[in-house]
C-alpha cells in the first residue's frame, strides 16, 4: 500500500483541526478553501494534459531519443503524458502491474516505459537497425569525383 494514500488525507485533517483551534470556523473555511483550490488546480492541469493528448495519435512522440533523455525515475505517468503530449500504447494487460506503455516516433524508434503504482520505474529506448548505405555510396561517389578530376580529351 502506498503510504501517500494515508499521509495526505491525515495531514489535511490535522491542518483543518489546527485551523479550527487557532482561528475557529473562519480558519476552517480558509483552510478548506485552500484545499479546494489545490484540488481544482490539479484537476485543471490534468484536464489540459488530457486535452493535448487527445489531439495526437496514441503512442506517438516527436522524438523517442529526446523523450529517453528527459525521463527520470519515479515520475508520475501524468508528467510523461504531458512530455509526450500523447497517451502511450498499452502493452500490458488491463490492471496488471507493472503497466507497460510504448511511445514511437516517425523513425520507428520507441521508448517502452514500465509504471508501478502510477510512477515510472524503468524505461528502454529501441532504435531501428541502420542500414549501412554509406559503404555502397562511397565507390560511386569516388568514381564520379575521379571522373571529374580527369582531364578532358
Amino acid at each position: 500500500m502506498n503510504l501517500r494514500n494515508i499521509l495526505v488525507p491525515l495531514g489535511l485533517i490535522v491542518l483543518v483541526i489546527a485551523a479550527h483551534r487557532s482561528a475557529g470556523w473562519p480558519g476552517v473555511a480558509a483552510v478548506v478553501g485552500g484545499i479546494i483550490m489545490w484540488v481544482l488546480l490539479h484537476f485543471t492541469r490534468l484536464m489540459s494534459v488530457m486535452k493535448k493528448a487527445a489531439n495526437r495519435p496514441i503512442g506517438y512522440v516527436g522524438s523517442a531519443v529526446m523523450l529517453n533523455a528527459k525521463l527520470k525515475p519515479k515520475v508520475p505517468m501524468v508528467h510523461v503524458v504531458a512530455m509526450t503530449r500523447s497517451l502511450g500504447q498499452r502493452l500490458s494487460e488491463e490492471g496488471q502491474e507493472p503497466e507497460v506503455y510504448r511511445w514511437t516516433d516517425g523513425s520507428q524508434s520507441h521508448v517502452t516505459c514500465e509504471f508501478v503504482g502510477g510512477r515510472l520505474m524503468k524505461w528502454t529506448l529501441q532504435r531501428p537497425e541502420q542500414k549501412d548505405e554509406s559503404a555502397t555510396a562511397l565507390p560511386t561517389s569516388a568514381a564520379t569525383s575521379s571522373a571529374a578530376d580527369s582531364p578532358a580529351p
